[in-house]
């Protein structure tokens, strides 16, 4: 016992850094959610069994508009396709997990990699399996917070689904200042605004990303591109 409780508080002051950001944008998504007529067993019920932050915020819209569970799934796909790519690097480091295998599988959000995916240091499976399910416990403790406080909130929420896009915004302009290699961005961009002009607002995504995951991958060959990537 004393082993694991050395281990849960070792994973507990790693993810401290997780836990601020999970509260906060959990909290937004609890919000947004209940300002859309969804309660608190649906912000538990998302965060529980999707679990991914980015996908979640869309999935309000999705739901909440009617869309089809083809748009749903090929719509997830996309916005979820990088975790393909830093998934790959965790296959050595995960085969020997067990039963807990297919649950740190599912629990590997951007966060999450960011812990385990580049740790140098020698850690057990007990280790990862405590980041991995913390980071979720704060995630979904975001939620609910979210959607209490949207239930007794006296101003108006509007445009508070906005911050996850502040975020990505911001995220951009600092990897955008930081690489000398612009080409992924700018495609990104560029692709974007074509598709959104050419499907309109509500059909722009899906093409965009295909069209973006076709190009990069066609072109990921060449170092001088990837270099910064």
């Amino acid at each position: 016992m004393k082993k694991y409780m050395h281990t849960l508080k070792k994973a507990f002051v790693a993810t401290l850094p997780v836990m601020a950001a999970y509260l906060v944008l959990g909290a937004g998504f609890g919000i947004v959610l209940k300002t859309k007529g969804y309660g608190i067993i649906w912000a538990i019920a998302m965060s529980l069994l999707i679990y991914a932050g980015s996908m979640q915020f869309v999935a309000i819209n999705l739901i909440s508009g009617g869309a089809s569970y083809l748009t749903i799934a090929l719509t997830t796909l996309m916005v979820n396709a990088r975790h393909l790519f830093y998934g790959i690097s965790m296959i050595e480091k995960y085969k020997d997990m067990g039963k807990v295998k297919p649950y740190l599988i599912f629990s590997l959000t951007d966060e999450t990699y960011s812990l385990v995916g580049t740790d140098k240091n020698e850690h057990t499976k007990e280790y990862y399996l405590m980041v991995s399910l913390l980071n979720q416990l704060y995630w979904i403790s975001g939620s609910v917070i979210g959607s209490l406080l949207g239930s007794i909130l006296p101003f108006n929420t509007e445009g508070i689904d906005f911050s996850l896009t502040a975020l990505f915004i911001t995220i951009f302009i600092d990897q955008w200042r930081n690489v000398t290699n612009h080409f992924p961005a700018a495609l990104g961009v560029i692709t974007t605004l074509i598709c959104l002009l050419v499907f309109g607002a509500d059909n722009f995504l899906i093409p965009a990303m295909l069209v973006i995951t076709a190009v990069l991958l066609t072109v990921r060959g060449r170092e001088e591109i990837f270099n910064e990537y």
